[in-house]
């Protein structure tokens, strides 16, 4: 891949925009570019955290396997999306796979060392790494909780929620999400059923809570959402 397209996908990462025109050119010769197709594994639990990544274009699915094989989705990412970032902070080995959800998806990876040698050249970097990986954790936190202490329903509805809180467009009292998820994702990230998504979803849109499209809803008063 040409360096001015490579360089063209570094400036639309957020965690970039602190980096000289020069780091970036030189950051750009060190970056893989890779297209990906659905269903390709990205890396495997127990592969060597070796790379960070960068998502361009498509959806990722993280997750991992219980001791009986059952798939634990962790987290559906989107473009613009870092992830394998717990390289940084010295784990050695994957714990979770990363798989490609769309065909034609781009990723792009950056060595651990390039990696570090950025962050110690420009410690901008590192404190958004630290800061994204502290949110994770909350993430983790709160869904653990939610698991253990509310029903199926209210993790629905608090899932629907936090998704406006993160990627909503506010639009006076009104939020706006636009998603790539289908009912059987929010179903793995909820630990439900996708009928009891789709059930949940159809009682909020008949109490005028949220209004549904296609990979959208518009939810009509996030603090009261219920």
């Amino acid at each position: 891949m040409a360096t001015e397209t490579k360089l063209w996908h570094l400036e639309n990462f957020n965690l970039f925009k602190t980096l000289s025109a020069f780091e970036k050119i030189k950051m750009s010769t060190k970056v893989k570019h890779n297209k990906m197709k659905k269903n390709d594994y990205i890396y495997f639990p127990e592969d060597p955290s070796s790379s960070i990544f960068f998502l361009k274009k498509g959806r990722v699915k993280i997750g991992s396997y219980s001791d009986n094989g059952k798939e634990i989705i962790k987290a559906i990412l989107n473009p613009g999306e870092v992830f394998g970032e717990l390289s940084l902070v010295g784990q050695e080995k994957r714990n979770d796979f990363a798989i490609a959800l769309d065909n034609d998806l781009i990723v792009c990876s950056l060595g651990m060392k390039d990696m570090t040698d950025m962050i110690e050249a420009n410690p901008l970097i590192g404190i958004k790494i630290t800061k994204l990986i502290g949110f994770r954790l909350q993430k983790i936190e709160r869904r653990f909780e939610s698991l253990v202490f509310k029903d199926a329903r209210t993790r629905i509805v608090d899932f629907i929620a936090d998704l406006g809180r993160e990627k909503g467009q506010t639009i006076g009292k009104e939020v706006l999400v636009k998603h790539n998820l289908t009912h059987m994702d929010m179903a793995n990230l909820t630990a439900t059923s996708r009928q009891t998504v789709t059930t949940v979803l159809n009682e909020l849109k008949e109490q005028n809570q949220i209004h549904l499209e296609r990979n959208k809803f518009l939810i009509r008063d996030i603090d009261s959402l219920k």
